[in-house]
C-alpha cells in the first residue's frame, strides 16, 4: 500500500539475508532482563533491612526487655508483679480514670465534629479556610504548651481563675478537648466531603426535612469515619501525659503519669513495667477498633466512589446551620482563648506589660537552672534537626518498599506485615518508648546514657511513621509507566529512582521533613526520662520551671511557651503549604493511572 509504515518483520521480507533489529538486540534485553529484577529485589531488601533494624534496636528490644521486667524477678519468671499491683485498687483507680476521661473527652470532641465537619466541609463561605487551620492548630501545639496555657488560663490570674477548676478532672478534660477537636473534625469532615451527595438528596425530594435526612441517611453513612475518629482520639487521650502532669495535680494521675512518677520519684521499675504491659493492652484494644473501623472507611469510600465528581457545588450557609455555626464558634473560642491568654500572660511582667519575659529568655542566672531558656531552646532546635532528618531518610526507604505492587501473594502479605509492624510505635506511649530505652541502652552493647544521641534516636522513632505516611500516598500514586519509560531507555535501578521517583517526591519529602521537625521538637514524653542538663529541650526546661515557686519563674515558662509554640507553627504551616501542592500532585497521579487502566 503506498505510503505504508513498515514494521520490522516487513522490512525483512523485502531485503532477504536482512536481520530484524528486534532479533539482533534480543540477546543483550534477555540478559538485562534476566539480572534486573534481581537487582531491584536486592535494592528493595537493603532499603527494607536498614529501617527494619533500627526498629529492632530501637523499639522492639526497649519494648520486650520492658514488658519482660513486668513478668520477670531475679531472672526468673515470677507472675506475683501483677497479682500484687492489680490487687490495689489503687491499680483500678488509675485505670478507670485513664479510661474515663479518654472516653469523656473523646465523646466530647464526636459529638462536636458532626456541626463543625457540616459547616467547614459542607458549606461554602468567607473564612472557611481560616477557621480550618484554627481548629487543627492545636492538634500541632507541643503538649507542655497546651497544658500550660490552661494552667495559665484556670490558675489564680488567668481569665477563668474565678471557676475554681484549676486543678483535676474538670481542668484536664477541656485541654484534651482542646487537643482532639479539630482532628475529630478533620476525620469526619474529610470523610463527608468524599461520599456521594445523591442519597442525601434523593430524601430531601422525596419530602424529608433537613434534620430527617440527617438522622436517617448522613449520620449512618458516617459511622465508620466517626467510629475511626474516635479510637484515634481516645488512644490520643488515654496517653495524653503534660496536660495531666500540669492540670492534674498531686492527686489526680493516669497510667501514663503514674510510669512516669514510679521511674523518677520512687524508682519502682517493676510496678512501671507492669503498669507499662497494662497501658499497651488498653492501647491495643483501641489500635484493634480503629483498624477495623478504617476498613470500614474505606469500604464505605469505595462504595461510595469516593469521588465528587459531577455534584453540585457547596452551597452557603443557610438558616437551618445556625447549630453548626453556634458548635464552630464555641470550639473557636475554646481553642482561642487559651492562646490569647497564654500570649497576653507572657507579655505581664511586675512593672506592666513588656517584653521582660522574653529578654530574661537568654539569662540563666533568671531561671536559676545550669542553662538558659534560650540555650534549650536552640538545643531543641537542633535535636529536632538531627531526629528529623535521621526519620526521613529511615521512613524514605520504608515508604519506597511499601510503594512497590508485589504480584506474589506472599509478597503481598509481608510487605503488609512489615508496613503494620513498624507503624506500632504509634500505639505505644512516648512514655514507654523513653523508659525502655532508660533501662535497656544504658549497658554493653549499646551503652548510650550519656550520649547526646539517645534523644534525637527517641524523637525519630517517634516521628518514623508520620514521614512514612506523609511520603507513601505520593510514591504510590506515581505512574509505573514512567518508571517502566526510564528503563527502556536504559536507565539502571537507582538511576530511575533518583530520576523519577525523587524528582516527583520531592515536595512530599519536605512536608514530611517539617512534619518531623514540628513533632521532634515539641516532644516531652520521651524527653523526660532522657534529658540530662546538657540536653535539656525547652519543653523540658518549661516542666522544671513550673515546679518552681515565684511569679518571675512563671512569667519565663510563659515566654519559653509562647517561643515554642512559635516554632512550631511556622514549622507546621510549612507543611501545610507545602502538604496542599502534595495532595494536588497525588490526584494528578491518581487521575492518570485511572485513565492509564482504562
Amino acid at each position: 500500500m503506498p505510503g505504508a509504515r513498515l514494521t520490522p518483520t516487513a522490512e525483512v521480507a523485502r531485503f532477504p539475508g536482512a536481520v530484524s533489529p528486534a532479533r539482533r538486540h534480543r540477546p543483550a534485553l534477555s540478559q538485562r532482563e534476566t539480572w534486573q529484577p534481581w537487582v531491584r529485589r536486592l535494592g528493595l531488601a537493603a532499603l527494607a533491612a536498614i529501617p527494619a533494624a533500627f526498629w529492632a534496636v530501637f523499639f522492639v528490644w526497649p519494648v520486650a526487655t520492658l514488658v519482660a521486667r513486668g513478668f520477670t524477678a531475679d531472672g526468673a519468671w515470677d507472675w506475683s508483679g501483677f497479682g500484687e499491683l492489680l490487687a490495689k485498687p489503687r491499680t483500678w483507680r488509675l485505670v478507670g480514670r485513664t479510661v474515663g476521661q479518654a472516653a469523656a473527652a473523646t465523646a466530647i470532641c464526636a459529638v462536636a465534629a458532626v456541626p463543625i465537619a457540616s459547616l467547614l466541609y459542607r458549606r461554602s463561605f468567607r473564612g472557611r479556610g481560616f477557621l480550618r487551620a484554627l481548629l487543627t492548630m492545636p492538634f500541632a501545639l507541643p503538649s507542655v504548651v497546651v497544658g500550660l496555657a490552661f494552667r495559665a488560663l484556670l490558675g489564680s490570674g488567668g481569665g477563668l481563675g474565678f471557676l475554681g477548676i484549676e486543678e483535676g478532672f474538670w481542668a484536664v478534660l477541656p485541654a484534651l478537648v482542646f487537643f482532639n477537636v479539630g482532628l475529630m473534625a478533620r476525620v469526619v469532615g474529610t470523610f463527608w466531603s468524599s461520599l456521594d451527595q445523591r442519597s442525601e438528596q434523593a430524601a430531601r425530594c422525596l419530602g424529608a426535612g433537613p434534620w430527617r435526612a440527617l438522622a436517617t441517611v448522613t449520620l449512618p453513612a458516617l459511622i465508620p469515619a466517626l467510629a475511626a475518629g474516635s479510637s484515634l482520639v481516645f488512644l490520643f487521650c488515654a496517653t495524653a501525659f503534660a496536660p495531666v502532669l500540669i492540670l492534674g495535680g498531686s492527686s489526680y494521675t493516669t497510667v501514663e503519669t503514674e510510669i512516669y512518677l514510679q521511674t523518677a520519684q520512687l524508682l519502682d521499675l517493676r510496678s512501671a513495667a507492669v503498669l507499662s504491659v497494662v497501658q499497651m493492652a488498653v492501647v491495643a484494644i483501641a489500635l484493634w477498633f480503629g483498624a477495623a473501623a478504617r476498613r470500614k472507611r474505606e469500604r464505605a469510600l469505595k462504595r461510595s466512589g469516593g469521588d465528587r465528581s459531577g455534584q453540585l457545588p457547596l452551597p452557603r450557609p443557610g438558616p437551618t446551620d445556625w447549630p453548626s455555626a453556634l458548635v464552630t464558634a464555641l470550639a473557636a473560642l475554646l481553642i482561642s482563648l487559651p492562646l490569647a491568654n497564654l500570649v497576653y500572660r507572657s507579655l505581664r511582667t511586675g512593672t506592666g506589660l513588656g517584653l521582660g519575659n522574653y529578654l530574661a529568655l537568654g539569662d540563666p542566672n533568671r531561671a536559676g537552672l545550669p542553662y538558659s531558656l534560650a540555650q534549650a531552646a536552640g538545643r531543641s532546635v537542633l535535636i529536632a534537626l538531627l531526629a528529623g532528618t535521621l526519620a526521613l531518610a529511615l521512613g524514605l526507604a520504608v515508604a519506597v518498599v511499601l510503594s512497590r505492587r508485589p504480584r506474589a501473594p506472599a509478597a503481598k502479605r509481608a510487605q503488609g506485615l512489615f508496613d503494620s509492624l513498624l507503624m506500632a510505635p504509634l500505639g505505644v506511649s512516648a512514655v514507654t518508648v523513653g523508659f525502655g530505652f532508660l533501662i535497656t541502652l544504658n549497658r554493653p552493647p549499646l551503652n548510650l546514657r550519656t550520649s547526646f544521641w539517645l534523644i534525637p534516636l527517641a524523637q525519630a522513632l517517634v516521628a518514623l511513621p508520620l514521614v512514612v505516611r506523609t511520603v507513601l500516598p505520593v510514591l504510590r500514586s506515581i505512574d509505573p509507566r514512567l518508571r517502566q519509560a526510564a528503563a527502556v531507555l536504559g536507565a539502571a535501578p537507582w538511576r530511575v529512582f533518583a530520576s523519577v521517583d525523587l524528582m516527583m517526591v520531592r515536595r512530599a519529602v519536605a512536608v514530611a521533613a517539617a512534619y518531623a521537625f514540628a513533632v521532634s521538637v515539641g516532644e516531652f514524653g520521651a524527653t523526660a526520662f532522657l534529658a540530662r542538663p546538657d540536653t535539656t529541650t525547652l519543653p523540658v526546661a518549661i516542666y522544671k520551671l513550673l515546679g518552681r515557686p515565684g511569679v518571675d519563674n512563671l512569667g519565663l515558662a510563659l515566654a519559653g511557651a509562647v517561643t515554642l509554640a512559635t516554632i512550631t507553627v511556622i514549622a507546621m504551616a510549612l507543611a501545610e503549604s507545602g502538604g496542599r501542592t502534595c495532595q494536588a500532585d497525588r490526584q494528578l497521579g491518581q487521575r492518570s493511572e485511572r485513565r492509564s487502566a482504562k
